[in-house]
């Protein structure tokens, strides 16, 4: 059977992975993450976007599998970081403090684990390289590593797709436009949350949030270009 685990944060970038998975794949499974984040709204987003990403295509319905919850709280308690903790985004020397040391590699690690339990092959993760945020463990050459290091840790072959790597957030759009057209831009907008600072008070445009942080900035540069083209 071709399956795949889907890191899924509820997120633009996540639930176009997502989207991606289902219509690449005949079993889609899906992980999240509690470790402490500032924008724990993400987490009340993800469940109602399971519930409802079917009415985007629904032969979506069927593939659609086991959702996991996985607790990782320790995260905010041996680093301090903007996502964490109630402190201003800053820029650093070398990265922004929005880095949560470590995130993505044990996402990565913790999804393994799962997808070793009901005979996975595939990871899907949205991290990028385009859009670089200054985050080294969204690299390619980290991830490509990782999965050397999980294949052969588990003696099992890993593959962690990126379908967002390479592509900036316009591009991003135009996928999610390409895998089920306007419906799927629609709901990215009214259902995903991307926002820093969990605000989802006003709907913009390109969705909700603060309209300030960096992550709103990104997502709504964007929409603006993707209408643009």
């Amino acid at each position: 059977m071709n399956k795949a685990l889907v890191l899924f944060s509820g997120g633009q970038d996540s639930t176009t992975c997502l989207m991606w998975a289902l219509e690449k794949f005949n079993e889609v499974y899906t992980v999240g993450f509690e470790y402490g984040q500032k924008h724990h709204v993400e987490m009340e987003c993800r469940q109602k976007i399971l519930q409802s990403i079917e009415s985007i295509n629904t032969n979506w319905k069927n593939k659609l599998k086991l959702d996991h919850i996985v607790n990782l709280d320790f995260l905010s308690k041996v680093n301090t970081t903007s996502l964490t903790h109630d402190i201003d985004i800053t820029e650093t020397e070398n990265l922004p403090n929005t880095f949560v040391p470590g995130r993505n590699l044990l996402f990565l690690n913790v999804a393994s684990t799962i997808a070793y339990k009901y005979d996975i092959e595939h990871l899907v993760t949205g991290v990028c390289e385009t859009d670089f945020s200054g985050y080294p463990d969204c690299r390619d050459n980290t991830i490509k590593a990782l999965q050397v290091a999980l294949s052969l840790g588990l003696d099992k072959k890993i593959v962690i797709d990126t379908p967002l790597m390479w592509i900036n957030k316009c591009e991003t759009w135009r996928l999610t436009q390409s895998i089920a057209g306007q419906q799927a831009i629609d709901f990215i907008i009214g259902e995903t949350h991307t926002c820093y600072n969990g605000d989802r008070s006003t709907l913009y445009p390109w969705g909700y949030g603060c309209n300030a942080c960096p992550a709103c900035d990104l997502r709504k540069k964007g929409y603006v270009e993707f209408l643009s083209r």
